[in-house]
């Protein structure tokens, strides 16, 4: 069982990486769909699952991306690794609409708060707009697609206790 369930973790990690490689344009600069596969990982896997997809797929995307934002990208990854914990949690208890809505603010606004103080205003007000469109698509992506997925990471999870 725990070879599948790091076999699940690579997938799913890989996911995030090659979801940063889809850029899709938008208002400043573009979106990528790297949030939704951490999404799915913290609701089929768990929290801490989710969590580490978060994060090490943020810190794998930005590696890729030439680490524009340095040694912060740490901090990142650190803030979206607390952010699928959290859809985790309150998405499991049955408050999707709440997990939807905390991951989309969060990402949006809350997380690039430390760049206000590090940085200025202006890289913060030019980074909401895309964080607010790409924070929106992966989620809906994510509450489209858990339903359907979660059959599938039952029979998974029960034929990995069977043939133990």
């Amino acid at each position: 069982m725990r070879s599948q369930r790091m076999a699940w973790l690579a997938m799913f990690v890989a996911m995030t990486v090659v979801g940063a490689a889809i850029k899709i344009p938008a208002v400043i600069g573009s979106i990528a769909l790297d949030s939704f596969p951490a999404l799915l990982a913290a609701v089929l896997l768990g929290g801490p699952s989710g969590a580490a997809v978060a994060g090490a797929g943020h810190l794998l995307s930005a590696l890729i991306g030439g680490m524009p934002l340095g040694p912060l990208h740490v901090l990142i990854a650190l803030e979206m690794a607390f952010l699928a914990f959290a859809f985790s949690l309150l998405y499991k208890t049955g408050k999707r609409w709440q997990a939807t809505l905390l991951f989309i603010l969060g990402n949006s606004f809350a997380a690039p708060l430390p760049f206000l103080f590090l940085l200025n205003k202006a890289f913060y007000l030019s980074l909401v707009p895309s964080l607010l469109i790409g924070s929106i698509f992966n989620a809906v992506i994510a509450v489209l697609v858990i339903p359907r997925l979660s059959g599938i990471a039952e029979q998974l999870a029960n034929r990995g206790r069977t043939s133990q």
